[in-house]
């Protein structure tokens, strides 16, 4: 059984709490939204599963949106289809519904990984295309310094790439991507150059594992990094972010071909 929030999140996120400015802070950044695309390959009917505010969408697919929140499909714009109520663990589709599948920054919130992806594989033909971070490779990015408690709870949401592949079975390849600096979807490591970013109220409530974080340690963490940036300690020790055009963090494409 599947246990929800008040608007529907069926993961550990409350999005009817923190995702209202959601698509403010989290656009498609497209050398991502590139990279997903040719990882869908030929195929034309996609299910996007925890599809939130639809980013990463494609526009010349036949989509098919799954999110369980009803504050996050009430921020899809209009162009988009009308996303489907539904959770990962349990897809209203039969069998093999679809050519390929899409999930992006979705399935650290699934309560259960296993039937999420074995539902996920039922009703898709062909790749399975999921963007999610490695979460063995997250406390080399330097917000570790100043919210440990933050890179501590992503790390223990995030599956591992081995828990992934395992699920998805086939033939699983792994992409590292690469985030440009001034990379449209705020992701905690989006902000790798723009330190600043992390005083903003809003960026840090895009980022789900903020919230689970007790507010004084929030706070303190949030009150370290303006006064370093304030000071130039933080500069000191990585000004060079600021004007490095890509960083390689933890962020991984995972396909798996049937």
């Amino acid at each position: 059984m599947t246990i929800r929030n008040i608007d529907g999140s069926a993961g550990d996120a409350d999005y009817g709490r923190i995702g209202s400015g959601y698509k403010t802070y989290r656009q498609p950044e497209p050398e991502f939204a590139k990279a997903i695309s040719a990882a869908l390959g030929d195929a034309r009917s996609v299910i996007n599963v925890g599809a939130g505010a639809g980013s990463y969408e494609p526009h010349d697919r036949d989509v098919t949106a799954v999110e369980p929140s009803e504050s996050m499909r009430a921020q899809r714009p209009a162009h988009l289809s009308t996303a489907i109520d539904a959770v990962a663990e349990s897809l209203p589709f039969t069998d093999d519904s679809f050519d390929a599948a899409l999930t992006t920054f979705s399935v650290h919130q699934w309560q259960n990984l296993g039937a999420g992806l074995r539902e996920i594989r039922r009703v898709t033909r062909g790749p399975v295309v999921i963007m999610s971070c490695d979460p063995t490779r997250l406390d080399g990015f330097w917000l570790n310094d100043y919210a440990p408690e933050v890179i501590a709870t992503e790390a223990r949401r995030y599956p591992t790439i081995e828990q992934l592949a395992d699920g998805l079975g086939g033939n699983v390849t792994v992409q590292y991507l690469r985030i440009p600096l001034l990379c449209a979807d705020g992701f905690s490591e989006a902000y790798y150059g723009r330190p600043e970013m992390f005083l903003d109220p809003g960026a840090r409530t895009a980022n789900s594992a903020w919230s689970f974080v007790a507010e004084e340690a929030a706070e303190r963490a949030v009150a370290a990094l303006e006064a370093d940036l304030a000071s130039g300690a933080w500069d000191a020790r990585h000004s060079v972010l600021r004007t490095t055009p890509h960083f390689e963090g933890s962020l991984a494409l995972i396909t798996a071909e049937s």
